[in-house]
C-alpha cells in the first residue's frame, strides 16, 4: 500500500472513530452526534434502531487490505453513530469475512448479527451457519433468514429449533424479487416468525398493500433492503433539485429523504442501506435522527420523486 493510500485510510478510520465537527461532502458531523431513533422488534420489544447497514456487493472485498480497511472504517463509523444491525448473507462472498476482520480490528464492539442461511440442500445449513458465525468471530448470531425463500420449509424448521436452544435469537425470511411476493405472504401469514426482509423505496410500493399490513398484523419485524436500488435511484433524482418544502420531511439530503420515506413507515423496524464510504454511512445514519415525515408528507415525497 503506497504511503498516501495509507495517509487516506487512516484518516478515514480517525473520521469514523472520533466523528469530529466538520463537512464531509454535504452532510455535517457534530461533535455530539444525535441520537438515532430506534424501534422495538415486535416479538419481544427489544430497541433495534432504525437505520442499519447492508453488505450486498460493497463488502465484497476478498482480502485486499487497503479495502478491508475501508470496510472497517465504515463499521467504526456506524457503530459510533448508534448503529446495531449489520446484514449479510453466504451469497455475498467474502461480505462475511470483511465484517469479522472489522469487528475484529474495532473490538467487537455491541452488534446485532442479521445473517442468511442459502443452501438447496436442507443438510447443508447448520454447517453452513455455523460457517457464518465463525467468519463474524461471535459466540451467537442474532438473527438468521432464509434467503430468498430457498428451501424455506426445512430451513425453517432448523431455525426454529436453533431458536429453542438458544443458539440464534430470533427466525426471518427474506425476498428481493417482486415475482415471490405470493409465496413470501403465504409463508408470513401462516409461520412464527421474527422478521421478514423486502424490498422496498420511494418507487418499489408494492409491499404496502398487504406484506407490510401483514407484518403489523401478525407482529412481525419488517428489514428493508435495495432502498436505493443498488444506487440507481440516488443517481437519478440527484440530477434535480430537492423539493422546495424538504424542511418538512427532516432530511438535508437526497439521501437522507429517500431512507425518511421509508422508515417512517409504521411497519418498518430496520432499513439496512449498503456503502464503502464513512460520509455516506454517517449521511444514512442522521436519516434516523430528528424529524420523520407524517402519511401527507410521505405521499408529497413520493408524488415529487416519480414526478421526476
Amino acid at each position: 500500500m503506497d504511503e498516501k493510500r495509507r495517509a487516506f485510510l487512516q484518516g478515514s478510520l480517525a473520521t469514523a472513530i472520533g466523528l469530529g465537527s466538520g463537512l464531509i461532502g454535504t452532510t455535517r458531523l457534530e461533535s455530539q452526534p444525535a441520537e438515532i431513533a430506534t424501534r422495538p422488534i415486535p416479538s419481544t420489544g427489544e430497541q433495534i434502531p432504525i437505520v442499519g447497514l447492508g453488505t450486498w456487493i460493497t463488502f465484497n472485498v476478498g482480502n485486499d487490505p487497503e479495502l478491508l480497511e475501508e470496510c472497517a472504517a465504515v463499521m467504526a463509523a456506524f457503530f459510533k453513530a448508534g448503529g446495531r444491525m449489520i446484514d449479510s448473507s453466504p451469497m455475498y462472498a467474502s461480505s462475511q469475512p470483511t465484517i469479522g476482520y472489522g469487528l475484529k480490528k474495532l473490538g467487537y464492539p455491541p452488534v446485532f448479527a442479521a445473517e442468511k442461511v442459502w443452501t438447496s440442500r436442507p443438510a447443508n445449513g447448520p454447517p453452513q451457519i455455523e460457517q457464518t458465525r465463525a467468519y463474524w468471530g461471535i459466540p451467537r448470531l442474532d438473527l438468521v433468514q432464509v434467503h430468498n425463500l430457498v428451501a424455506w420449509e426445512e430451513h425453517l424448521e432448523t431455525l426454529f429449533a436453533m431458536k429453542a436452544e438458544g443458539k440464534i435469537r430470533y427466525v426471518g425470511i427474506t425476498t428481493s424479487e417482486g415475482r415471490r411476493h405470493r409465496e413470501f405472504e403465504r409463508v408470513t401469514a401462516t409461520q412464527p416468525l421474527d422478521f421478514i426482509q423486502v424490498t422496498y423505496n420511494v418507487l418499489d410500493r408494492e409491499v404496502e398493500s398487504r406484506i407490510l399490513p401483514l407484518a403489523q398484523e401478525r407482529g412481525i419485524g419488517v428489514i428493508i433492503n435495495r432502498p436505493f436500488r443498488q444506487k440507481e435511484l440516488i443517481r437519478h433524482v440527484e440530477r434535480h433539485p430537492l423539493p422546495p418544502w424538504l424542511a418538512e420531511t427532516g432530511a438535508s439530503t437526497w439521501p437522507q429523504l429517500l431512507l425518511k420515506f421509508i422508515i417512517s413507515h409504521p411497519a418498518v423496524t430496520c432499513v439496512i442501506p449498503a456503502t464503502t464510504r464513512v460520509d455516506h454511512v454517517l449521511e444514512n445514519m442522521a436519516a434516523g435522527t430528528g424529524l420523520f415525515p407524517d402519511e401527507a408528507v410521505r405521499q408529497r415525497i413520493s408524488d415529487y420523486v416519480r414526478q421526476l
